[in-house]
């Protein structure tokens, strides 16, 4: 059987790009049981209120939520369970000097399947003050209003 090729996104943390400035991103593979898996392909994974963390130079996810598979059995794992990212040693030493930077953290972003394989997307990230988000939304508004504004004009 042949191999599916692309990108399937199965979950996505829209709240980062609202919370944080994202500086760079990382593919990083992951860590699974077989049952995990099989969860994913169905889209059952929340990254909404996870982070990640980097303890004795490897990286791992906290807080991401695989739902057990339904047809599984003994075989089902935690669904918050630490999970560990595949990162090559020497991104995980760029990230760990960033990350001696005040004010800078790592965040998920999405976790999708990239051919077969199961990857997340962390991003490196800064926090947004009250005033940067009010900011964005402000900026959206009128990206928002421009763009209704010229589909009127077009209809005429």
């Amino acid at each position: 059987m042949a191999k599916k090729t692309g990108i399937k996104l199965v979950a996505n943390n829209k709240k980062a790009f609202h919370d944080y400035f994202i500086e760079d991103t990382y593919e990083a593979g992951i860590a699974l049981a077989g049952t995990e898996v099989k969860s994913l392909r169905m889209g059952k994974c929340s990254v909404k209120e996870s982070f990640v963390r980097i303890e004795n130079g490897e990286v791992y996810i906290y807080g991401m939520h695989i739902s057990p598979y339904e047809k599984g059995n003994i075989f089902n794992k935690d669904p918050l369970r630490v999970r560990k990212l595949l990162l090559h040693t020497y991104e995980i030493r760029k990230i760990e000097a960033k990350l001696k930077e005040k004010g800078l953290t790592v965040v998920p972003l999405k976790v999708y399947f990239k051919d077969s394989l199961v990857k997340v997307e962390i991003g490196l990230a800064r926090g947004k003050k009250l005033y940067d988000k009010r900011e964005d939304i402000a900026k959206k508004d009128q990206r928002r209003e421009a763009e209704r504004d010229f589909k009127v004009k077009n209809l005429y």
